[in-house]
């Protein structure tokens, strides 16, 4: 069963200088209801870790204090 699930992920591979969208973490209460945004951004990456940890900035060069997982972030198409 793994071997047929692994075939079909594709692996998201994210390089320093992309444009990308981050997910808004954690869900929270909004006057907007379900027309709340559920992406933030665009965000640039100053660096890619192995692990799938990034480091964003935003495009003003200002760093997010925090690295963020890979798995709550999409590439942006400008």
């Amino acid at each position: 069963m793994k071997k047929a699930f692994d075939k079909r992920v594709h692996p998201r591979e994210f390089h320093e200088g992309e444009l990308v969208l981050k997910r808004v973490l954690p869900i929270q209460k909004d006057y907007r209801g379900k027309w709340t945004p559920n992406y933030e951004g665009p965000f640039v990456v100053k660096k890619a870790f192995s692990g799938g940890a990034l480091i964003l900035t935003r495009m003003d060069g200002e760093e997010l204090p925090l690295p963020v997982n890979s798995d709550a972030v999409k590439k942006f198409y400008a």
